[in-house]
């Protein structure tokens, strides 16, 4: 990340005032992705292929531009806010009808905050209690996630959305952030087309973490229930992970990661689901990829994976971060 700070008094007219940043931060990836059946559209890269099209290589690439801006007041509580700026052509999350055409582009929803020592209170774009709980993301697959259905909760919860508006569509999200030694709790609300309020609690012992989560929302389909343990089993990372999507049922995520060298790493998981996102599988998830370390903040990644829908998608390409 690349620092950019600014004297006090240019930013602020008033007195008392520690400090003032601007951070600037985030990556470029672009490559290639494949999927064996890429739907009516014939775009590789769309959410929710139904695996009944033709094959499709296609560019996938992504920018993404983080911006964080801080204060820190004379009693050393930091406000602060997080904004994004992001373009690409494979968001997941496209427009009902799946033509691929939708690209982020503009400024997203801001996250304000207020942090204190372990405390921390967010309003707006929240991260979401069930996003930031440990296990969710077990392992980042290949170039673009490969349709991360390795998430067991499924998006069925409050999440920072780099898109859009995301929870704060309604101004009406807040979530609370508390961590103290090895426990870490977080709560998030929200009110708008959906009411959702869910925490987790999580506690590190013995080198593992494990995490127990809930929600309460008026989306049938929206997650209930979720469990995760992860840690080192020799020289591999290992996450276990449950969630019950209410109407959506259980998903089950087993994932690892072990070095293969100085500067390569390797990742797969095994998933189990009874629909995803509402749709019934019709095998059992599964993928692997490898990571590269280039230096200097750039890396060779890519991965193979077999959806629940029963057709493969794979890519490769660079990353680089700054």
């Amino acid at each position: 990340m690349k620092k950019v700070l600014f004297a006090t008094t240019a930013l602020v007219a008033t007195a008392g005032v520690a400090a003032a940043d601007v951070t600037f931060g985030g990556y470029g990836r672009f490559g290639v992705i494949y999927s064996s059946a890429a739907g009516a559209n014939g775009i590789a890269q769309t959410f929710g292929d139904d695996g009944t099209g033709d094959s499709s290589v296609d560019i996938t690439s992504r920018f993404r531009l983080q911006i964080d801006a801080t204060a820190e007041s004379d009693a050393g509580v930091t406000f602060g806010a997080r904004v994004r700026i992001e373009q690409e052509n494979d968001e997941i999350f496209g427009p009902p009808a799946g033509d691929g055409s939708y690209n982020s582009t503009g400024i997203n929803a801001p996250r304000f905050f207020a942090r204190s020592g372990g405390l921390e209170v967010g309003v707006g774009n929240i991260f979401g209690a069930l996003e930031f709980m440990p296990g969710m993301y077990p392992i980042d697959l290949g170039l673009t996630g490969l349709q991360y259905e390795y998430t067991p909760y499924q998006y069925g919860g409050d999440f920072y959305d780099s898109d859009g508006a995301g929870a704060a569509s309604t101004n009406n999200a807040v979530e609370v952030m508390y961590s103290a030694g090895d426990l870490s709790v977080h709560v998030s609300a929200s009110d708008g087309p959906n009411e959702r309020v869910a925490a987790y609690v999580a506690y590190a012992w013995n080198g593992w973490k494990f995490a127990l989560g809930g929600q309460d929302s008026n989306r049938a389909s929206d997650t209930e229930l979720a469990a995760s343990a992860s840690g080192n089993i020799g020289p591999a990372f290992v996450s276990l992970a449950w969630a019950d999507n209410g109407t959506n049922g259980d998903q089950f995520t087993l994932a690892a990661r072990f070095d293969v060298g100085a500067a390569t790493n390797i990742e797969a998981y095994i998933s189990d689901a009874d629909t995803i996102f509402g749709t019934p599988t019709q095998n059992t998830g599964y993928g692997i990829d490898f990571n590269h370390d280039l230096g200097g903040g750039t890396s060779l990644r890519g991965g193979v994976a077999k959806l629940f829908a029963g057709h493969t998608i794979a890519d490769m390409g660079v990353r680089f971060n700054f």
